[in-house]
């Protein structure tokens, strides 16, 4: 539908099913946004406050958290709005722009690992020459492209859609994804979207298995030490990765089904590295036990 303005809006057709229940899920909504931006942030702080993590390790972590920090912001203020909407609509450029910065920075998140997983192997396989491959300027390098590569790349796709005629004004999720294409007259997959599907997820993710497995080739070739130092350090990395990689379960409501999938994944990454990364967990611990003792 068409205001004076000539502006397309997209009905959300995914709320329908809360009914009665729109505070209850506005409310889990909310709450689960403030822990994600207080848990990433947190720990993002404890990296940047503490020198002994300014390590190319700990800046990928941070950039990691980070991106989930973004990619939550992109999403839920919008959602948050629309749960507490009788009628909740998104004008199709702005859809088009959710869509961009959701994918651009999920696919941004391939590449952080993938990076941190280069990291990783140069540390364990190539200590020697370690600070020479990992310098600042590198590192700098590798999260530039991991952030600027996905959005370049998207925008394109992005661009394409602006003047694809829309038959379809009802939109079944409750973000702008991939779906969106159910909106337009006509489907078509280009070879530039297939282009970008396999040089921003299957090259990362074979990339990252190729990592690991070198690592672990090494490792088990070395002694009890190695072997113990690269899991503690490579087995954070690879749960997420498999959390990311695998985060979509079956449910009966598909509201359900994507509230779980942009709360989880956000909430599950400083979970695990505050836990599982010692020196984060060493720091996050002397904080809460200064926060208690006020």
């Amino acid at each position: 539908m068409d205001n004076n303005l000539n502006i397309t809006y997209i009905t959300i057709d995914a709320y329908v099913e809360l009914d009665k229940y729109r505070f209850v899920y506005f409310v889990f909504i909310f709450i689960a946004y403030i822990l994600i931006i207080c848990s990433n942030s947190t720990i993002v702080c404890l990296i940047v406050i503490h020198k002994n993590l300014h390590e190319p390790m700990y800046i990928f972590i941070a950039a990691l958290l980070m991106n989930s920090v973004l990619f939550s912001t992109a999403l839920y203020p919008k959602i948050l709005f629309d749960v507490l909407s009788e009628k909740p609509i998104i004008s199709y450029p702005a859809c088009l722009f959710q869509f961009h910065i959701g994918y651009s920075l999920a696919a941004s998140e391939f590449l952080l690992l993938a990076a941190m997983s280069y990291d990783r192997y140069v540390s364990i396989c190539k200590p020697l020459q370690y600070p020479t491959i990992m310098r600042k300027i590198n590192i700098c390098i590798l999260l530039v492209v991991a952030w600027i590569l996905p959005a370049g790349q998207l925008a394109v796709t992005t661009g394409r859609s602006v003047n694809v005629k829309i038959c379809d004004f009802n939109f079944k999720g409750i973000a702008c994804n991939s779906t969106i294409n159910r909106l337009f007259c006509s489907r078509e997959v280009g070879i530039y979207g297939l282009m970008c599907f396999i040089t921003l997820l299957i090259l990362p993710v074979l990339f990252i298995l190729f990592t690991y497995i070198r690592i672990f080739i090494i490792t088990y070739r070395s002694g009890r030490e190695v072997r113990r130092k690269a899991a503690q350090t490579c087995l954070p990395h690879l749960i997420v990765l498999i959390n990311f990689s695998c985060l979509d379960f079956p449910k009966t409501a598909r509201l359900v089904t994507a509230l779980q999938m942009i709360t989880y994944h956000p909430l599950f990454n400083p979970v695990i590295y505050g836990l599982k990364m010692k020196e984060i967990s060493k720091h996050l611990k002397k904080l809460l036990f200064q926060v208690k003792s006020h």
